[in-house]
């Protein structure tokens, strides 16, 4: 019971993806015409209702919804007798972790849930078997309609359109008159200075002398803010912000599906996201207009890739061993090195971005949990591979598929002499024309199911070969770098991490306090170029 004298009630609303697409379709506004429903309610149970939770964002679990953490809180503090919602399934969505937590937190309260349907109490043991019940079908109803969705997103992506949320900076995103989805539709304005960008850093920019001068992204963020030209959504250009529009191929007319994958870690009890490049994502020819012409884009890369290796002049010797591997986990942006100078006497490791607040650190100490990780991660990763390897011996699934391949290929020359041989036999006229034509039919039907078996199997065989010949260099490699880092060039460094890591993302918070200078309170997450 609540604390107060009077029994004390109070409303919860949330938009569902259901919701949200039923209101593009022209339905009434979900937040509203459900408080007009739990109004009338409570005005015919006699209820007042003191205090609405309304929730417009769609999490997965409790702590993607702070208003719903905000609700449990005050519910475990006994301030409700009960709680409106328009059904149980507004409440949780989330895993059996989330859907425990709040059962749990109802019926230590002993507050009460009331739906237009039903009034639960939780301490009433049916009502409780159908509180659970109802969290757990709606937690199948989320996940059908989750596969819907996405479903609907891939097919729409095959057909060109455009899915994602915003449109990039150039485009306005609009509805496909004759169809269902969305397209891009140029921003002429915009679309001037994403082509400005796009030359100042592929072509560079003329001088009053008539020179060339070569334009990075953070140069080019400085000189956009100077002319007051603004972006989207800050009040300033980053150079973060800038390299994303120049990696971007919808610019030329491509839609990008899965860019950016979420992965989901369980840490300390708590669940944390990480947001990483999905490598393997879908491109298609989109049904917008281009910005930029390929030529222009395809040149930018190159650019990009030239860059990307060294941030130092081209005459001059690397000076970072960690260039172009490590990037800021705050803002994306490629970590560089700071030299010594006469407050510091050894080289840092900074985010270029001035807007970015992540704290730098000595490089050495950056190379030196690198180094730590690596022979850590080598040994599980040793163990687990000769594991994986008693399992599936490679040689063994390499044979089998050998085998497979001879046996196909036989059955490709004995069809090829069928073929051949319904000739004859129409010839003969032991063959009418009729069943000729049936008959190399289904032959030729039979004879391209083989050579496509055939084209899967010697993929598979190149697959393997290949992933087999990458292990048995993968290690070495690693276990190469541990033994011989610290004798080694800065150049060789570099080349050494750039073999065996796709980056790695650096954290800090806190600047080291006076006498703390080799306190490594920074964060780093590693990602080995693994052999698939």
């Amino acid at each position: 019971m609540s604390l107060h004298s009077e029994p004390s009630f109070c409303m919860y609303l949330r938009k569902s993806r259901a919701d949200k697409e039923a209101e593009q379709r022209g339905q009434e506004e979900t937040l509203s015409r459900h408080r007009k429903m739990l109004d009338n309610l409570a005005q015919s149970m006699g209820i007042t209702i003191s205090q609405v939770y309304a929730e417009v964002v769609s999490g997965d679990t409790i702590e993607d919804r702070p208003v719903v953490q905000k609700l449990l809180q005050d519910v475990s503090d006994n301030l409700w007798d009960g709680v409106l919602v328009v059904e149980v399934e507004r409440l949780a969505r989330g895993n059996t972790r989330d859907q425990g937590i709040i059962a749990d937190t109802f019926k230590y309260s002993d507050t009460k849930i009331i739906t237009p349907v039903k009034t639960y109490d939780p301490n009433n043991e049916f009502d409780e078997e159908f509180f659970e019940f109802g969290l757990f079908m709606s937690r199948r109803e989320y996940k059908t309609i989750k596969r819907r969705l996405q479903r609907g997103r891939i097919t729409s992506v095959s057909e060109g359109k455009y899915v994602g949320s915003t449109a990039p900076y150039g485009y306005k995103r609009i509805k496909i008159s004759d169809g269902k989805g969305y397209t891009l539709e140029i921003d002429e304005e915009k679309a001037r200075i994403v082509q400005m960008i796009y030359d100042w850093y592929g072509n560079g920019i003329m001088q009053s002398d008539g020179t060339i001068k070569q334009l990075g992204a953070d140069a080019i963020a400085r000189k956009l803010d100077s002319m007051g030209i603004k972006p989207c959504i800050n009040d300033s250009w980053s150079k973060a912000s800038i390299m994303d529009m120049l990696k971007n191929p919808t610019y030329i007319g491509i839609v990008r599906f899965g860019y950016k994958k979420e992965e989901k870690k369980l840490t300390n009890n708590s669940i944390s996201k990480i947001r990483k490049i999905n490598n393997e994502c879908q491109y298609v020819k989109g049904i917008h207009p281009p910005i930029i012409d390929e030529q222009l884009f395809n040149k930018v890369q190159e650019v990009r890739r030239i860059r990307r290796r060294s941030t130092t002049a081209a005459n001059l010797p690397l000076q970072n061993p960690l260039s172009g591997i490590v990037v800021c986990a705050k803002c994306g942006a490629m970590m560089t090195r700071l030299a010594p100078n006469t407050r510091n006497h050894y080289s840092t490791l900074k985010c270029p971005n001035r807007y970015c607040d992540n704290v730098s650190a000595p490089i050495i100490l950056v190379e030196e949990e690198i180094l730590r990780f690596l022979k850590e991660w080598m040994q599980s990763y040793e163990f687990n591979l000769r594991k994986q390897m008693q399992q599936h011996p490679v040689h063994k699934e390499i044979k089998n598929r050998v085998q497979a391949l001879h046996k196909t290929e036989k059955e490709i020359t004995t069809i090829n002499q069928q073929i051949q041989k319904t000739y004859a036999l129409l010839e003969q006229e032991v063959y009418t024309l009729d069943v000729f034509r049936k008959r190399q039919q289904d032959l030729k039907t039979e004879l391209s199911q083989l050579n496509n078996s055939r084209e899967h199997l010697l993929k598979e065989i190149k697959d393997l070969e290949t992933a087999e010949a990458s292990r048995s260099t993968f290690l070495p490699k690693i276990k190469n770098l541990i033994d011989t880092y610290s004798d080694s060039t800065i150049d060789t460094k570099n080349k050494m991490l750039s073999e065996v890591l796709y980056k790695v993302t650096y954290e800090k918070t806190q600047r080291n306090k006076k006498g703390q200078l080799k306190n490594a309170n920074f964060t780093i997450h590693v990602y080995p170029r693994v052999p698939k």
